[in-house]
């Protein structure tokens, strides 16, 4: 078999040119269903035969892996591998790629879009102007905030950057503690709980914990100050939602902005519907830009490990 099963749900509701370049391989390219995030028995539908896998952010089990009898290759079009059994990959040899720094633009400028609009209250005054309301909430401006970024990768490093550059302070927290060659007087690095204590806005861009537990829980949010926001454009099980609607409920969260769910679309709205939260549908990378290159990047590392490993017809 000569299939490359493609998932992600911003290439299978209307495709894309750098597909193109696997059919021109002489591959048969297999879209799961358009536009939804696939589910196990649909991924052990469409894995059968297949020995590329070009994914996105579905879950996938041990089980579907195992069926991928020909598997050669998955490649991400994002960073993340935590929705991928990782140990199970590497037993079968099967190459595990990511498409580093592809999303990076896209997914910083939305946290940092969803910062301002949480400190204007716009989805408050907008919703409310709707409702043919006049609500005037105020703000708090952007400048002189202090910003905690956990995680300094590729996207936390951009929101670093613009952060610093809209005169922000900004605490970062990075086991690696790369060198973001930002102005001393702006970025310096803290650890989690100083982060805690000192932030007033605080953003995600970490893989969850390796233990499953949540980086944000009840006894977290008890450290941080009254009126702090959090935005998590990462990863839903970063947080413990109960103890995050309970501080909203209390204040001492002003809002919580997120782009990622347990579930996606969420089947519950006791938080995304809350009054303080605003939730957009996981469109941190989804922008024309970020989903080129992605996929640019992702069809190409298929191309190569397939060549390695003398898969062409």
């Amino acid at each position: 078999m000569n299939r490359i099963l493609v998932t992600p749900r911003s290439l299978t509701s209307g495709g894309h040119p750098a597909l193109d370049m696997l059919t021109r391989a002489g591959f048969e390219v297999v879209l799961s269903e358009p536009g939804k995030l696939p589910d196990e028995a649909s991924l052990l539908h469409y894995v059968e035969g297949c020995v590329g896998w070009l994914a996105g952010v579905e879950p996938v089990s041990e089980k579907v892996i195992d069926a991928a009898r020909d598997l050669k290759v998955i490649s991400r079009n994002g960073v993340g591998v935590d929705n991928l059994p990782v140990n199970r990959l590497r037993e079968r040899d099967i190459c595990l790629c990511t498409a580093d720094g592809a999303n990076a633009s896209g997914v910083a400028e939305l946290a940092i879009a969803l910062m301002f609009a949480s400190l204007r209250h716009i989805y408050i005054t907008s919703s409310g102007i709707k409702r043919g309301e006049w609500p005037r909430v105020q703000g708090n401006e952007f400048r002189d905030q202090v910003l905690g970024i956990i995680g300094c990768g590729a996207i936390g490093r951009e929101v670093a950057r613009l952060a610093c550059a809209l005169g922000c302070r900004v605490l970062g927290f990075d086991p690696m503690e790369p060198e973001l060659g930002l102005p001393a007087d702006r970025f310096s690095y803290a650890s989690l709980d100083d982060i805690w204590r000192q932030s007033t806005m605080i953003t995600l861009h970490c893989p969850p914990p390796r233990d499953g537990a949540t980086l944000i829980g009840a006894s977290q949010l008890e450290q941080m100050q009254p009126g702090t926001l959090i935005v998590n454009t990462a990863r839903a099980g970063l947080v413990d939602e109960c103890a995050v609607i309970d501080a909203l409920d209390s204040g001492k969260l002003t809002a919580y902005a997120t782009d990622v769910f347990n579930e996606e679309p969420p089947q519950s709205l006791a938080l995304a519907g809350h009054p303080r939260v605003i939730a957009t549908s996981h469109i941190g990378g989804f922008t024309r830009e970020s989903v080129d290159r992605a996929t640019e990047i992702a069809v190409m590392n298929i191309l190569k490990v397939l060549k390695e490993k003398s898969s062409w017809r």
